[in-house]
């Protein structure tokens, strides 16, 4: 028989009894076991019952993986973990007879299934009294010893089973994420949005400026890109007459990885027809209220020892006045490199000189603006240069109808009115592809068949994005996006 890698003489052991298990009959990965309760839930039902309701209770039968021993003699307490929490477990000799070394023979990580009686012990804890028990699944490797095996930040995320086994904190963030991601869902559905599925392997990638990556269809003989965003498919779905939809699922950017970034990751984004981007900032304000009032029963939370307070309406920022008063600077100013350069320079912040304006005008608000912005904020009126996809605003057609929320200085959504005029579509393209010439490999592409979705029609239409990883990483208080992502992306194990 192979033996596991790197196991040592606790796994050689643990092997010894897989072959003791199969001498007495047990098959040491066994099959189904029908459960009649769960650990967290029985703990959830009977944590204020009385003794007498504990014993009217009946028999249950549970199945999960053994977390404990404790041996005294001719008794045996041990813990069982499955899916929704852990629960006590307490075997006697005179009850189990012969079986009773087999149960205290079990080791820590072992899967099995027990039948008994409901108690509380002396100190309180509830107790499974176990009348019967089987065998379900071997475990040939030992759980890390509490948490000191697992204290490298990286092994926690590559060995994400082990760290979910032996670490509570990390198995509350990932079941907070799935009820976060469960409200999300209803409250768009109450707003009478559906759910879409739009292709995740894409001819042309677009919707946002980002690298994709690329991979290749053997039968067809064509290149093929993951998606960047949902976008132009969702928008294509509103030409369609599907006039309020949704899609939560994965993106893809060929990007560094950082706190902040992985390169697969997920959005939520939704489109509304008839509305514009006022309409989607009142939603966002809706929405964040309402999950941290479900969260919290307030309309605070804490991020990283910041409060911050989510009653609207929030505040909204001008893109320019970001930077010229971050800068010191006069309005005018925005238009005049140099002076920009110059005043950014003075304050130690690190620009191109090479750069063009609207490139400067990017790099100036993310380096003097985005860490600024703690209390949630609408930052809106973007040159429309950084706004290939958006409508301009009627009263300044250099702007664009579009706003980015910021919360702990991370931006968390974007959103706008979007273009609905293909001709000015066709010409954002046109001008996209002369800076791709200009060596930006981010700028969008040029989609043939969206436009010609855009010549049917498109009713005025408003769409968001939420970076949905960067909301658990808020709610959840952690500082850095692989703690909120099961398996996040990693170089190669022993890799510099």
């Amino acid at each position: 028989m192979s033996e596991p890698t790197d196991g040592g003489d606790l796994v050689r052991r643990r092997l010894e009894k897989l072959d003791e298990l199969r001498q007495r009959g047990i098959d040491p990965f066994g099959g189904r076991y029908p459960i009649t309760h769960r650990a967290g839930l029985l703990q959830e039902r009977f944590r204020p019952a009385s003794d007498d309701e504990l014993e009217g209770a009946g028999p249950v039968t549970l199945a999960g993986r053994v977390m404990a021993l404790r041996h005294h003699g001719k008794s045996c307490f041990s813990n069982l973990l499955d899916g929704t929490g852990q629960i006590q477990l307490y075997a006697k000799a005179d009850h189990l007879g012969q079986d009773y070394d087999l149960f205290t023979s079990f080791d820590v990580g072992d899967f099995i299934g027990v039948t008994g009686e409901l108690f509380r012990t002396k100190t309180g804890e509830l107790t499974v009294h176990v009348k019967a028990f089987t065998f379900l699944a071997k475990s040939l490797r030992p759980l890390p010893e509490k948490w000191h095996g697992l204290r490298d930040v990286e092994t926690r995320y590559r060995q994400r089973y082990a760290d979910l086994l032996v670490n509570p904190k990390a198995r509350e963030v990932f079941l907070l994420r799935s009820r976060i991601v469960g409200s999300l869902r209803r409250f768009l559905e109450e707003k009478g949005f559906i759910e879409v599925e739009t292709p995740m392997m894409q001819p042309v990638p677009g919707g946002a400026a980002a690298r994709p990556f690329i991979t290749h269809h053997n039968a067809l003989k064509m290149d093929l890109y993951l998606r960047i965003a949902p976008e132009l498919y969702l928008k294509r779905l509103v030409v369609g007459g599907l006039d309020r939809v949704y899609e939560l699922g994965r993106n893809f950017r060929n990007e560094g990885i950082s706190t902040d970034h992985n390169p697969e990751f997920t959005m939520l984004e939704f489109y509304q027809a008839y509305a514009d981007y006022g309409d989607l900032m009142e939603l966002t304000e809706a929405l964040f209220l309402g999950l941290v009032s479900d969260l919290f029963g307030a309309s605070r939370s804490t991020y990283q020892g910041m409060m911050i307070d989510f009653t609207p309406p929030w505040p909204r920022l001008r893109f320019f006045d970001g930077i010229t008063t971050g800068l010191g600077l006069p309005a005018a100013a925005r238009n005049d490199p140099r002076a920009l350069i110059e005043a950014a320079s003075a304050r130690g912040i690190a620009v191109n000189p090479e750069a063009t304006l609207v490139a400067l005008w990017k790099d100036l608000f993310d380096a003097l603006v985005e860490p600024t912005l703690i209390r949630p904020t609408f930052v809106v009126d973007f040159p429309i240069e950084l706004c290939p996809l958006a409508k301009r605003r009627r009263d300044d057609p250099t702007l664009a109808e579009r706003f980015e929320l910021f919360v702990a200085g991370k931006e968390m959504a974007n959103g706008y009115s979007e273009l609905n005029d293909p001709l000015e579509q066709k010409e954002r393209f046109l001008a996209q592809l002369r800076e791709r010439a200009r060596g930006d490999e981010e700028a969008h592409r040029m989609d043939e068949d969206y436009l010609r979705a855009l010549e049917y029609g498109m009713p005025p239409t408003a769409g968001e994005g939420i970076g949905v990883d960067r909301l658990i990483m808020l709610f959840a208080d952690q500082p850095s996006i692989r703690e909120v992502i099961f398996f996040p992306q990693l170089r190669p194990e022993g890799g510099s």
